[in-house]
């Protein structure tokens, strides 16, 4: 079982792939993406691939791994950068990390979140610039969480995570929308179902933690942000792609919304000349919702064990069924 591992992953997953009998791993040895170049060589003639969200898996990958491709396994809970519909053709199994990185992505979107309304990141750059002179009864002032209204595009699992960590900050009113309606994961908040429109109209903070399909490309865009009051804070732990960078770029420098904190981006990463890092309301982290130590082992040991699992036959222990 000839597997290829396109990133130097935690050492706990790659344990559990180097001791499962038969199988033989090639590692791009790396913290760097791998080269295109490399993964097209790295995966011909290979049984199972185990990627991450940074690499395209697209019918020319395929192509390069050969019909004896048999598994895929992704360490991520998105899987937007990978060809289903071609997958999908060729009988290729997929496994995913969902829910073991729900609560480390949730903990960075309260973060992010409160560093943002908050003005945390100004506010430390201020200590070290010598703006700190004297306490003032204005200087430094954000927007709290109590009696506020927080609008969740996407109420899955990590947006009720999310929902879960703000409740006993005092909001006032939870706002949800998404494809449909989730009376069973609303009701432990007492979140409302409402249009794009509406959240967008009613909210004080929105927070997006949807997945990226053709419906949500896009979705936070001109009319979106001119929606939105112009004491809102917008947080975005999703998928870059879901939100228009130049409509939000326009948003925060008109002064239409308060401010944004984003821990993805389009591209990922964010050139170092992007005119959303010229914004002193705009806080961006570089994609790091689930980086705690506990849970990307956990994440990698996930994507070693679907991907045997996938190899051998047997259920996977999180398969994304297409």
């Amino acid at each position: 079982m000839a597997v290829f591992v396109t990133r130097r992953i935690p050492a706990e997953g790659l344990r559990v792939l180097s001791q499962a009998a038969g199988c033989h791993v090639q590692l791009w040895d790396s913290e760097e993406p791998v080269p295109r170049a490399e993964l097209l060589a790295g995966v011909s003639g290979k049984r199972g691939l185990l990627c991450l969200l940074s690499d395209r898996i697209d019918r020319e990958v395929l192509d390069a791994a050969g019909p004896g491709l048999k598994v895929i396994s992704t360490m991520s809970v998105g899987f937007d950068h990978l060809a289903l519909d071609e997958i999908k053709k060729r009988g290729i199994r997929v496994g995913y990390t969902p829910d073991v990185l729900t609560d480390a992505t949730a903990e960075l979107s309260v973060a992010l979140l409160l560093a943002t309304c908050r003005r945390l990141p100004e506010a430390v750059e201020q200590v070290k610039n010598g703006g700190w002179t004297t306490w003032k009864p204005l200087w430094m002032c954000g927007y709290g969480l109590s009696d506020s209204t927080v609008g969740i595009i996407g109420l899955g699992r990590i947006g009720q995570a999310v929902a879960r960590r703000l409740k006993p900050f005092g909001v006032k009113k939870f706002l949800y929308t998404g494809s449909h309606p989730k009376p069973e994961n609303a009701a432990e908040f007492g979140a409302e179902f409402v249009p794009l429109t509406r959240l967008a109209e009613e909210s004080d903070f929105v927070v997006v933690t949807c997945a990226l399909t053709p419906a949500t490309q896009g979705m936070c865009n001109k009319d979106f942000f001119s929606r939105m009051k112009k004491t809102a804070v917008f947080i975005n732990t999703s998928r870059g792609a879901v939100v228009n960078q130049q409509d939000l770029y326009d948003a925060l420098a008109q002064g239409q919304i308060a401010a944004a904190g984003l821990d993805v981006t389009t591209p990922e990463p964010l050139p170092t000349d992007h005119p959303l890092l010229s914004l002193r309301n705009c806080v961006i982290l570089p994609h790091i919702g689930s980086a705690t130590h506990a849970t990307r082992s956990t994440m990698a040991v996930l994507a070693a064990d679907n991907l045997l699992a996938g190899l051998r036959g047997d259920p996977m222990p999180s398969e994304l069924l297409l």
